[in-house]
C-alpha cells in the first residue's frame, strides 16, 4: 500500500512504527514541519520524510491524517486539489466530524474517521473506525490496515468522541493504574524494575485472560477470591476509597471535555 501520513507527531509516529514493523507498505510518506523530530525513520526502506505535504499525497493513495485539530481544516484545503479518485482520507482527528471534511473536500470523497491509540506503536491497538458514505466502500481498506495494528471496529460516528475517551485516553488511564501498582510492589518491598515488571505483566495476563475466554471480569475475580482471603480485603478496601467510581467519573469528564472541544471547533 502507498501510505502517506501527514503530521508525524507522538500519534503519526506510532503508526508509522507499527505499519513498517508489520510489513504493510509499498512506500510511505512521512510529513512533518521540523524533519529532525522524525530523523529516527530516515534510512527506512522505501519511507520517505518530507515537509512536502503536497509531494506526499500526489505519491500515496492512502492519507492518514494525524495532525492538530486547528490545522486540519487549512490542510484539507491546500491538498483538495491534488485528490483523485484514487485517494482514500483517514482522518485521527479528534472532534472533526465527516460533514466538515464533506464541506471541504466534497461527498465524493472516500472519507474514513479511524480513532486508534499509541499502542498501535507495538500492534496492540484498538482503533475505532466510521465512514461517510462514499468511504464505506474503502472501509475494508481501513481495516486491513488497522488490523496489521491491533484490532479494529466499525462504530456509528457518533459514539467516537467517547471512543476517543476509552480507548485513545485510556491508555493514559491503564498507565497510571499500573503506575500506582508499581508504586505499591515498591512499598511492599520489590525494586522499582522488578516491581514495574510484575504490574506491567500481570496487566497484561488479566486482559488477555477476557480477550480469551470472552467472560465477563467478575468471573474471573470470583476464582481468585476466596472467603475471608486477602483478595477480597484489597478488593473491598479499594472500593470504600472510590476505585471504581473515580474511574468511571475521570472518563465521563474527559468526554465532557471532547465535546467542549467539539463545540468550540463548530
Amino acid at each position: 500500500m502507498k501510505i502517506a501520513i501527514i503530521g508525524t507527531g507522538n500519534l503519526g509516529k506510532s503508526i508509522a512504527k507499527g505499519l513498517i514493523t508489520s510489513n504493510a507498505i509499498t512506500t510511505l510518506y512521512l510529513t512533518k514541519r521540523n524533519l529532525d523530530a522524525i530523523q529516527e525513520f530516515d534510512g527506512y526502506q522505501n519511507v520517505y520524510l518530507t515537509s512536502n505535504n503536497a509531494e506526499a499525497v500526489k505519491q500515496s493513495d492512502i492519507i492518514i491524517f494525524a495532525v492538530q485539530p486547528a490545522h486540519f481544516e487549512t490542510i484539507l484545503r491546500d491538498i483538495k486539489p491534488l485528490l483523485t479518485e484514487k485517494h482514500v482520507l483517514i482522518s485521527t482527528i479528534t472532534g472533526f466530524l465527516i460533514p466538515k471534511m464533506e464541506a471541504i473536500v466534497g461527498s465524493d470523497q472516500f472519507i474514513i474517521r479511524a480513532m486508534p491509540n499509541t499502542a498501535i506503536a507495538v500492534g496492540k491497538s484498538i482503533t475505532c473506525l466510521c465512514s461517510n458514505e462514499k468511504g464505506a466502500e474503502r472501509i475494508k481498506i481501513a481495516e486491513a490496515i488497522f488490523n496489521r495494528l491491533g484490532t479494529s471496529i466499525a462504530i456509528p460516528e457518533k459514539q467516537m468522541q467517547a471512543a476517543t475517551v476509552v480507548c485513545a485516553s485510556g491508555i493514559a488511564f491503564w498507565m497510571r493504574l499500573i503506575r500506582a501498582t508499581t508504586q505499591a510492589a515498591i512499598q511492599l518491598g520489590f525494586e522499582a524494575e522488578t516491581a514495574q515488571d510484575l504490574a506491567m505483566h500481570t496487566c497484561e495476563g488479566a486482559a488477555s485472560l477476557l480477550i480469551a475466554t470472552g467472560n465477563h471480569p467478575e468471573q474471573e475475580i470470583d476464582k481468585v477470591t476466596t472467603p475471608k482471603g486477602c483478595t477480597i480485603e484489597g478488593l473491598n478496601e479499594m472500593e470504600h476509597k472510590g476505585l471504581s467510581s473515580s474511574l468511571i467519573q475521570g472518563m465521563v469528564t474527559s468526554f465532557n471535555k471532547i465535546n467542549t472541544i467539539k463545540t468550540e471547533q463548530l
